[in-house]
């Protein structure tokens, strides 16, 4: 089978974010979307216009559809784990959102399924492989242009926990563990494992008291790497858009800013001064290339040529674990060590 033939999928949950998962999975021209199932009829519907999948009226009638190879989960969280497992036991690679599961024991059994069955899992963080700001940061890091790195300072917030509806799952503590920790804070302890390697210690405190969603409004985590390295995480539900990432090095500090949601990303480079002079600030060009669909294509690729995708089950894993370590660091006060995923 040629590694560029489309390849038929399946989908459960396709509005919302869904919606742009389908929208990449049409841009990239590698799969056909057959079936769909959401609990939203009209989304159905317009599934069924935009990409000629077929309706199904459960998600057990998606897994029975003939003739396809892989699962495309866009649901929530909390169904993430029961879903991916279910399609594995039928032989259906995964495509499955982030945050990849819930709970720490959801982790264990997904590692464990896949083991058992072969199967591809890819996760749907960025492939930051092909990611024009995360590969310009990782450039410069490996090419020593900001010396040592002897600190980090990371945030990431938005006003999505004061839109929480009663009812909504993001409202459960249970499984939304560390609120935007969990929700967003994924994103950005996969960008940090990326630079610097993994997470060995979390330490965190977290706050419930602003709003009512009775999850964390706010988490404040201080991150040790096996490397050594040390540095901050920050999240907060409950605020105006801010997502920056600082990097504090012998030789230079980089700055990044994230404009709001797809508006774009600056970059900005202060050097350490020879002299006792001014340590100014310069721009820094980006790498070409962006591929929304990056993560997609290495699912295809190792479905069709064998090996593992980026990012993979494995990804997924290791950021939901500095999330879980979070949390129990929140409620015993302690540091505590975040479980490797070999």
């Amino acid at each position: 089978m040629s590694r560029f033939e489309k390849m038929k999928v399946v989908q459960i949950g396709v509005a919302n974010f869904g919606k742009y998962r389908r929208d990449r999975l049409r841009e990239s021209g590698l799969f056909e979307l057959v079936a769909a199932y959401d609990l939203n009829p009209e989304a159905l519907v317009i599934c069924q216009k935009e990409d000629g999948a077929t309706p199904v009226g459960s998600y057990e009638e998606l897994l029975n559809t003939p003739g396809v190879e892989a699962v495309i989960i866009s649901t929530g969280a909390k169904y993430h784990a029961e879903q991916a497992i279910k399609a594995m036991e039928r032989g259906l690679h995964v495509f499955v959102e982030k945050p990849l599961c819930a709970t720490p024991e959801e982790v264990y059994l997904l590692l464990e399924t896949q083991c058992r069955t072969g199967l591809v899992v890819g996760v749907g963080h960025t492939d930051l492989s092909q990611d024009p700001v995360a590969k310009t940061i990782k450039g410069l890091l490996d090419r020593g242009h900001l010396g040592t790195i002897a600190t980090f300072e990371k945030t990431t917030a938005h006003c999505g926990g004061l839109k929480i509806k009663k009812g909504d799952w993001r409202g459960d503590p249970a499984r939304n563990p560390g609120g935007m920790l969990f929700q967003c804070g994924v994103h950005s302890l996969h960008e940090l494992m990326y630079y610097f390697g993994p997470i060995a210690e979390v330490s965190a405190m977290m706050r419930y008291d602003v709003h009512t969603t009775g999850t964390a409004d706010v988490a404040l985590c201080h991150l040790k790497f096996s490397s050594g390295l040390i540095g901050t995480l920050n999240a907060c539900h409950v605020t105006p858009y801010r997502h920056t990432l600082s990097l504090f090095g012998t030789k230079a500090n980089l700055y990044r800013n994230d404009r709001y949601f797809d508006e774009g990303t600056s970059l900005s480079l202060q050097k350490l001064s020879e002299s006792d002079g001014q340590e100014m600030m310069e721009p820094v060009t980006l790498m070409n290339g962006e591929d929304l669909c990056g993560n997609l294509r290495s699912f295809h690729c190792a479905i069709r040529e064998g090996g593992e995708c980026s990012p993979s089950l494995k990804d997924g894993a290791r950021a939901v674990q500095a999330v879980f370590a979070a949390e129990e660091s929140s409620r015993t006060g302690k540091p505590v060590p975040v479980k490797t995923i070999d």
